[in-house]
């Protein structure tokens, strides 16, 4: 069955005829649209055109006589040279599978991302360094899910045009491999993965000279500028302090430090013994009186969920918006903390009995100058 070209095949090729380059695979070439549309271009010098129906092969050799097309049946990639092409063009099957339409032209899985999922898993693999994926989607797929995939497999992207189209918006993306995963990889750092990304941070994962390294960049999405440079400057200052995961190196729009292994201190509180936590609890204390004297806010913590790493000992991380500050309070927030919602109840189950009048009274004295930070940790608890 042939899948004969449609709005998605004419958005797709308009794109074809701007972007394609140099050696071109053409995946699920259907009528052969896309691999013509390639091979008139210039700039290309050859394509690969796949299919995993064997008579749209025989079709597409018979109709279509460029001599720069060199078609081949294709489950995917599973036929396809080991080579990098400098150009990878994808129309899938995108639409989430019903139970008796039985149409691999259309049906892309059960929810309609699958098939793309597994071509976005293998394509960085046959892609050059600065080469580009042009891929089309629908509404229909799960936007959202998709540009998930694309980011968890190492892959920057842009929307290049989108049309409406009866009950669907028509997407053309043009993607490329992420720019600081490169540069990782030219600094010796191996086996790059995806870890996770917050508001502002991504953050990835591989080895480094043997050893588990994490580096952050920016989040693409993020429109703040500068801060990843300036969290790498704090970090360098911190870690003389004893403070913070240990930086490796950086450069202004990425750093890599150790990665640190261990649970938040929630999870920490509720599985251990009392002595232990109080020790921790005392250890970030310290820390943030550490950050106190050096006249820097670390803000959020008041809030530290995911900022407290709990490894042999309390390890602090995230320090994105660390700011100078004449008035810092990283002692008094996490006093806050310690005081109000989930930890109060667990610190509570495990025998650490903080009073609240108590603590927001040493804190209020301890901001004041009244008392020292001794006497405040010694009173807390």
């Amino acid at each position: 069955m042939i899948y004969e070209p449609l709005e998605d095949s004419i958005l797709l090729e308009e794109q074809v005829k701007k972007l394609a380059k140099g050696t071109v695979l053409d995946m699920g070439t259907g009528s052969g649209i896309q691999a013509a549309a390639a091979a008139r271009r210039k700039a290309v010098k050859k394509v690969l055109a796949v299919d995993v129906q064997k008579d749209v092969i025989e079709h597409c050799k018979k109709e279509t006589k460029n001599k720069k097309i060199n078609f081949r049946q294709s489950n995917l990639f599973q036929k396809v040279p080991k080579q990098k092409f400098d150009t990878i063009i994808f129309n899938p099957p995108y639409l989430p599978a019903e139970p008796k339409l039985k149409d691999i032209t259309l049906e892309g899985g059960k929810k309609g991302y699958e098939i793309t999922e597994k071509f976005l898993g293998r394509a960085k693999d046959y892609l050059k360094d600065d080469g580009i994926i042009l891929l089309l989607i629908s509404s229909l797929t799960n936007q959202h899910k998709v540009e998930e995939i694309l980011t968890k497999n190492l892959f920057e992207f842009e929307i290049l045009s989108k049309k409406h189209v009866f009950f669907e918006d028509l997407i053309v993306y043009k993607i490329q491999k992420n720019k600081i995963a490169l540069k990782l990889g030219k600094k010796g750092v191996k086996n790059i993965e995806y870890f996770t990304h917050g508001h502002r941070g991504m953050l990835f994962t591989g080895k480094y000279k043997g050893k588990k390294v994490t580096a952050k960049s920016k989040l693409p999405k993020s429109m703040a500028e500068g801060r990843i440079a300036n969290e790498a400057k704090w970090i360098k200052l911190l870690n003389k302090k004893g403070i913070g995961p240990r930086i490796i190196f950086s450069e202004w729009d990425f750093f890599v430090y150790y990665f640190v292994e261990g649970e938040f201190l929630q999870k920490f509180a509720e599985k251990s013994q009392k002595t232990k936590i109080a020790n921790a609890v005392k250890d970030v204390l310290r820390q943030c009186r550490e950050m106190d004297a050096m006249g820097i806010d670390k803000e959020e913590m008041h809030r530290p969920f995911k900022h407290i790493i709990m490894n042999k000992k309390p390890v602090l991380i995230d320090f994105e918006r660390m700011h100078k500050s004449k008035k810092p309070k990283n002692v008094t927030q996490f006093i806050q903390y310690l005081i109000s919602g989930r930890i109060t109840h667990t610190l509570k189950k495990k025998g650490i009995m903080i009073d609240r009048k108590k603590a927001i009274r040493l804190a209020r004295q301890y901001k004041k100058k009244e008392i020292s930070f001794e006497k405040l940790a010694a009173k807390l608890f």
